[in-house]
């Protein structure tokens, strides 16, 4: 059983802020998988399903993005999971928009939803797919950029990211990262 946890904010009018990408993810994965409804659980939202043959247990903490860990610690708990199996789909502005990235461990380089991950399971020895939104080009900007929506001149690429995302997703579930990410990026080539 693996945990996928998408990172993002739980008020209504935050839902297409690029923080948010996170869940957008998991939402893509579990339509295009058929996970179960999501429900109540954990200070989150749970669905599951199968990917790629692994039991999948999908996590949107509502716990908003700097409180993130609680939730994600109290699932992890619940199913006695170790840090390798959770997986946080997050937002990363030194990706450009579009590009994807795993990796397992390292820092939170400024976010605070992986800060808390980590506060809160005492490693930082789990896996991260950074989605990639780009930098505004100075730090002051940095969190406007990070809290406001995805213009619409960003929903081609969006769309796309996402897609091949859920669609590469279980080369994820298998353990090959590497060919996740080249599927990610050659789906997202086709699209644009």
């Amino acid at each position: 059983m693996l945990l996928w946890v998408g990172l993002g904010n739980p008020e209504p009018g935050m839902a297409r802020q690029r923080h948010n990408i996170g869940f957008m993810a998991l939402d893509v994965i579990a339509i295009r998988h058929g996970f179960s409804p999501w429900r109540q659980r954990f200070k989150g939202l749970v669905a599951e399903g199968t990917v790629g043959g692994e039991r999948i247990v999908g996590l949107k903490p509502m716990t908003y993005m700097n409180d993130s860990g609680t939730s994600v610690q109290a699932a992890a708990a619940f199913y006695k999971l170790p840090p390798e199996a959770i997986t946080a789909f997050h937002d990363e502005l030194d990706l450009a928009p579009g590009k994807v990235r795993v990796k397992r461990g390292g820092g939170a380089a400024g976010h605070n939803g992986l800060r808390s991950m980590d506060r809160m399971l005492g490693t930082q020895d789990y896996w991260r797919v950074r989605l990639g939104i780009g930098h505004p080009g100075h730090k002051e900007r940095v969190l406007g950029h990070v809290l406001g929506d995805f213009a619409k001149a960003d929903r081609d690429w969006l769309i796309a990211t996402l897609d091949a995302v859920a669609e590469a997703a279980p080369l994820l579930a298998t353990g090959q990262p590497e060919a996740f990410m080249t599927k990610v990026a050659l789906l997202t080539q086709e699209a644009t």
